[in-house]
C-alpha cells in the first residue's frame, strides 16, 4: 500500500453509512469534547460524517469549520447540508496541500484517520498548535489496520516537537486514539 494515500472522493460512500454509525457513533466518540457555542474543525472532514453531528452539537451559535484537500469532498458535503439549518453552522474550508490554512482560533480539532495521510508531519502539528485555543483539544484517531502502533508513536512524538501533550488515551473502536492538547 502507497503511503500517504488520500482517500478517493469515489469512495465516499463508504465514509458515511448505517453501518459505520454503528461502529463510529459520532455522539459517542466527538460528545464527550464539543459543546454550544464552540468552534471546532473537522480536519479531513470528507463527506461530513463527523461535521453534521458536530454541527448539531455546536448549536445555533456555534461554527464547524469542515476542512478538506479534495473538493469533491466539500462538494459532497454542501449537497448534504443544502437547504438546512446546519448550512449556516457549517463553513467548507479547502485546505491547500500541504498547509491547512484555517486563521481561526478553534475550542476542538477532530482529526480522524487522516493524519497518516499527511506527508509532513511536523508543519502539520505546528500549524495545528497555532490554532488551537489555550484550552483546545485535539482528538487524532488512526486505524490500526493503516498504522502500527509503532508509527502511532512515532506520530505522537513529532506532535509533541510541536508542542502537543497527551491527556488522555479514550478507546474508540477499531482505532488507535489520543487526545492531546497545548503543552
Amino acid at each position: 500500500m502507497k503511503k500517504n494515500r488520500i482517500c478517493p472522493v469515489e469512495r465516499a460512500g463508504s465514509l458515511d453509512n448505517r453501518f459505520r454509525r454503528w461502529l463510529q457513533d459520532p455522539q459517542k466518540i466527538v460528545g464527550p469534547f464539543v459543546k454550544e457555542h464552540m468552534t471546532v474543525v473537522d480536519l479531513g472532514c470528507g463527506p461530513g460524517f463527523f461535521s453534521v453531528d458536530m454541527a448539531q452539537m455546536v448549536g445555533e451559535h456555534g461554527r464547524v469549520i469542515a476542512a478538506d484537500v479534495q473538493d469533491g469532498m466539500l462538494q459532497r458535503l454542501r449537497a448534504k447540508i443544502k437547504g438546512t439549518v446546519l448550512e449556516k453552522r457549517i463553513v467548507l474550508h479547502k485546505c491547500e496541500n500541504g498547509k491547512i490554512g484555517i486563521a481561526a482560533q478553534v475550542d476542538f480539532i477532530l482529526a480522524f484517520y487522516m493524519v497518516h495521510e499527511i506527508p509532513d508531519k511536523g508543519c502539520f502539528f505546528t500549524e495545528i498548535e497555532s490554532i488551537l485555543k489555550p484550552d483546545a483539544l485535539l482528538l487524532m484517531v488512526e486505524p490500526p489496520f493503516h498504522v502500527s502502533s509503532k508509527t502511532f508513536n512515532q506520530t505522537l512524538e513529532i506532535a509533541r516537537a510541536a508542542g502537543l501533550i497527551v491527556n488522555e488515551r479514550p478507546r474508540i473502536l477499531l482505532s488507535k486514539a489520543v487526545l492531546m492538547k497545548k503543552g
